[in-house]
This record gives C-alpha cells, sequence and structure tokens, in this order.
C-alpha cells in the first residue's frame, strides 16, 4: 500500500485539472443570452435567456443517475476508463450545443450529454480523490470540488471573450474540443483507489458525528438509515441558493440592479471564486469543527447571505448585493466541499461512489428546482425578490435539520 501514498497525490492533482474543465457546466449564464439572441435570429421567435432555462435545470438534476451508475460501473472496469469516457461525452454535449437550431439541441447536448458526462466524470474523480485521503477527508475533498468551483471563475469572462469574437455557436465547439483532449489525457494518471487504503503511519479514529467508524454500508443499507434523509435534505437546502444565482446571476444583476452585460457576467466569476476558495476552506475547517458543526454554521451564514440579496436588490444597494453574492458563493462552497468526506464518515469509504451518487440527488433537485423558482418569480412578478425570501425559508429549514441531525448523532454515539 505504501506505493500509493506518492501517486494519491498525482491522482489529485489530475482530478482537479478534469474537475477545472468539466466546470464549465456552470458557465451556462453567460452562454444563455447569446444563445438565446441566436436561436432569435435564426428562428423568427423571440427568446431571452429565462426561456433556456430549462437546459440547465435539466443539466445540473440528471448527473446524480449517472454518479450512482458510475460508482458500479468503476467498481467493475476502473477509474481511468471511466473518467475518458465521461470526459468524451462532456465535450460532445458541448459540440452538440454549437451545432444546435434549437432548444431542444441544446437539451440533448447541454442537458443530457453534459449533465451526464459531468455525473460520471465529477463522481469518480472526488469519491476516487476522497478515499486515497482517508486522513484528510475534508481537504481532500474541498481541493478536488474547488477545481470545479475555480473552472467558473476562469471560464466566464474567456468564454464571453470567446463569444465576442468568434460567436456563440463557434465558442461551444471550440471549448468542447478542448475538454476532450485535455481530460483524453488526464485520464491516464487517473488510478483507482484500493480498497482498505490508509497511508502509512495512519490509524482511523471515531468522530463526533460518525455513527460507526469502521463499518462500511451499501447503498441499500445507507438509504434505511435514518440520517441519510435528513443528510440529503440539508444538502437540498444548502445547494438551492447558490444554484439560484449560478444559473441567473448575469440576468439577475441585469434586471434587479441595472448592470452592464459584462459587470452582470463579472458576477458568475465572483461567485465561483468564492465558492472554490470555500470548498477548500470549509473542507478543512470541518476536520477541525466536525462537519456538522461546520454545516451549521454555514446555514446561518447563507441566510444572512439571502437576507443580503433581498435588500440589496428591494434597495438597488449595490454594496449589499455583492456582499450577498459572496457569501452565496462561500456558502455554497462550503457545502459541496463538506459533503463527499461527510457521506464517506457517515457511510464508510468502501461503497462511497455510488453512495455519494445516491447523496447527490438532493444536489440535483436543487440543480432543477433553483432556476425554475427563477423563471416562476420573475414570470409572475417582474422582480426576483421572491426567489430570495423562498431561499431563505429553505435555508431555515436546513439549519433546523442540521440540529436535528446533530441531536440524532450524539443520541446514537
Amino acid at each position: 500500500m505504501e506505493k500509493y501514498d506518492k501517486r494519491r497525490w498525482l491522482v489529485l492533482i489530475a482530478s482537479c485539472v478534469i474537475n477545472f474543465f468539466i466546470g464549465t457546466l456552470y458557465v451556462w449564464s453567460v452562454f444563455s443570452g447569446p444563445m438565446a439572441e441566436y436561436l432569435s435570429a435564426k428562428n423568427g421567435v423571440e427568446l431571452i435567456a429565462e426561456d433556456l432555462g430549462i437546459v440547465f435545470s435539466i443539466g445540473n438534476s440528471v448527473g446524480f443517475i449517472t454518479m450512482i451508475a458510475g460508482g458500479f460501473i468503476t467498481a467493475k472496469l476502473g477509474s481511468k476508463l471511466v473518467v475518458l469516457v465521461g470526459g468524451i461525452l462532456f465535450g460532445l454535449g458541448f459540440v452538440i450545443c454549437g451545432f444546435a437550431s434549437g432548444v431542444g439541441g441544446l437539451i440533448v447536448g447541454y442537458g443530457l450529454f453534459t449533465g451526464l458526462a459531468m455525473g460520471l466524470v465529477y463522481g469518480v474523480t472526488i469519491n476516487n480523490t476522497v478515499k486515497f485521503f482517508p486522513d484528510k477527508k475534508g481537504f481532500a475533498g474541498g481541493v478536488a470540488t474547488a477545481a470545479y468551483g475555480v473552472s467558473s471563475v476562469v471560464w466566464p469572462p474567456v468564454v464571453q471573450s470567446m463569444i465576442e469574437g468568434s460567436g456563440v455557436t463557434s465558442t461551444f465547439k471550440i471549448v468542447g474540443i478542448m475538454t476532450i483532449v485535455v481530460i483524453v489525457v488526464m485520464s491516464f494518471l487517473i488510478t483507482k483507489c484500493p480498497d482498505g487504503y490508509a497511508p502509512k503511519g495512519w490509524t482511523p479514529k471515531a468522530t463526533a458525528t460518525t455513527v460507526s467508524a469502521t463499518e462500511n454500508k451499501n447503498w441499500k443499507q445507507m438509504i434505511t438509515s435514518k440520517f441519510f434523509y435528513i443528510m440529503m435534505a440539508m444538502l437540498f437546502a444548502g445547494a438551492l441558493s447558490g444554484m439560484m444565482m449560478i444559473s441567473s446571476a448575469k440576468p439577475i444583476g441585469m434586471n434587479m440592479m441595472g448592470f452592464e452585460p459584462a459587470f452582470a457576467a463579472l458576477l458568475v466569476s465572483i461567485i465561483a471564486l468564492f465558492n472554490a476558495l470555500a470548498r477548500i476552506g470549509g473542507g478543512f475547517v470541518s476536520d477541525k469543527l466536525g462537519r456538522i458543526n461546520t454545516l451549521l454554521i454555514v446555514f446561518i451564514v447563507s441566510i444572512v447571505a439571502l437576507v443580503c440579496l433581498f435588500f440589496g436588490g428591494q434597495n438597488m444597494s449595490v454594496p449589499l448585493f455583492i456582499i450577498g453574492i459572496i457569501l452565496t458563493g462561500i456558502c455554497f462552497g462550503c457545502f459541496m466541499g463538506i459533503y463527499p468526506g461527510f457521506t464517506m464518515e457517515m457511510f464508510g469509504a468502501k461503497n462511497q461512489g455510488v453512495n455519494y451518487g445516491i447523496m447527490f440527488i438532493g444536489f440535483s433537485l436543487a440543480g432543477l428546482i433553483a432556476p425554475m423558482i427563477v423563471k416562476s418569480v420573475y414570470g409572475s412578478t417582474g422582480t426576483y425578490l421572491m426567489a430570495f425570501l423562498i431561499a431563505i425559508i429553505v435555508a431555515a429549514v436546513g439549519f433546523v435539520l442540521s440540529l436535528l441531525f446533530k441531536a440524532m448523532a450524539k443520541k446514537a454515539k
């Protein structure tokens, strides 16, 4: 096993590069406006960015399917092949969008190909990396998911510039081809973590929320656990506000705050920057304070963030709105950085691939519902304020569920 002590770092680096490229899934709010204009001109039917929200919703709601399937497939075929195939499918999804002549083509390319491929690649890279670092679960999960978040910092201005220079359809094709090439190369550096791996000199110990420090639960045992449904509901509640802003930050900034398109696009990068930093920071802090204690704090900050967004939008206060954007990015990043390690801590490392894929249903539901809330609220009221109020209520429910989880875990111990 000692040979893996150094190799695990190479796996971590390769996983980060791969996740950086599949993170382009979150640049949809930059693509949506220009693509709506392109399709309107091509088909003679007036479309706006919000009309294409279904594409992003589908792309973010189907990932759990391949994360679960990928867990089973990886056990048979290995991590390398799954990442290779997933990377090719992801890039092809973008290429298909480049040839799309209607919303249906975008749903197939961005929604299905890219969304399903993301589940394959993200699931394998995150879960395999966390298994390689049983001594630093929060850190490893945070760094691996942070690369996914960093992607949303770097890509929006790059994509915006490419669209302005080459057009939206050409940009889709270029990004897709680049993604295929990079992930194919990086996939050969991925090594599957052997069962029972532990770095030299490290022995596991129970933590404040670990109900069983040694038992590895399969997916059937996990879904019969009273903790599973609370955890999945908490993930949904924590991800909802982040998915609302990532999917619609640009149109919200333009329509509610009056920002210019370039600055509104920058909002996506601001969210993504703090999202990426928080994935590392949140994971690291959770290693020290415990997963559930950290999540309790994050829910409180999330409520504060949404209050800032509500009053910032109501009063046209740019500083308050930006603070809300930053805090939303931080909270979203914390959840995504903490949850891989949280899941493994509660249900064991052996079946992490399948178990986290099932847990990811909570995130997928948030990805499906959040853009719908934004579109529905804006369509019926002409503003986004009610969407923030809904998200505040959901975050408050998440906080209560976290308290319940902590009490139940303490009792179980």
